[in-house]
């Protein structure tokens, strides 16, 4: 049996599992930020913040917040408190999934999500900085490089600033047969 997986707004009881999550994955790069400033990134837009839960288990998590294009938060710094953000370019700052949990469409649902709420806001992009040689899983996404964005050693060597145009609205699939396979996982809102 399959558990279910979940995408939900990333809430108060969910940063113990966010910051093992992030420093698992980013202290090997040199680039973990700690609790400060990943609570202040997602202060800074609570509605664009989410954990992706499969069954009991927080397995993932997305922050994004809203930057002018060609900017990124500094990773020496927790965010500063800002007025309403305007709707315009959505920056992926951070997406993790669970080591064991990777290859099971986890982060294709959070990004789903963030999408959505990307079209809802009005944003016309959507932007992040590629880090620890991501930039080929980003461009299978939609993602075009702009080099020379990110000044070397900022996000780590070979960090590349990427970003993709806001889809008016999610792409259907073809199925190329009349009975499509069963589905191994389950999104619930």
């Amino acid at each position: 049996m399959t558990e279910p997986v979940r995408v939900r707004a990333l809430a108060d009881g969910d940063w113990d599992a966010v910051v093992a999550l992030e420093r698992d994955a980013y202290t090997g790069l040199g680039l973990s930020e700690g609790r400060a400033a990943l609570q202040s990134r997602a202060a800074a837009s609570p509605e664009t913040c989410y954990v992706v839960d499969v069954g009991a288990r927080t397995a993932g998590y997305l922050l994004a917040l809203p930057y002018p294009p060609h900017r990124y938060p500094d990773l020496t710094r927790t965010e500063a408190a800002r007025g309403a953000p305007e709707p315009g370019n959505l920056h992926l700052h951070d997406i993790v999934v669970a080591p064991e949990l990777r290859r099971r469409g986890l982060a294709r649902h959070l990004l789903h999500r963030l999408t959505d709420t990307a079209r809802a806001r009005g944003d016309g992009r959507i932007s992040l900085v590629a880090v620890g040689g991501t930039e080929r899983f980003w461009s299978a996404r939609g993602f075009v490089a702009e080099p020379g964005v990110v000044p070397a050693g900022a996000y780590g060597d070979g960090a590349v600033y990427m970003s993709r145009p806001v889809a008016a609205t999610r792409p259907t699939r073809v199925r190329p047969s009349p009975s499509p396979p069963a589905p191994t996982l389950r999104e619930v809102s």
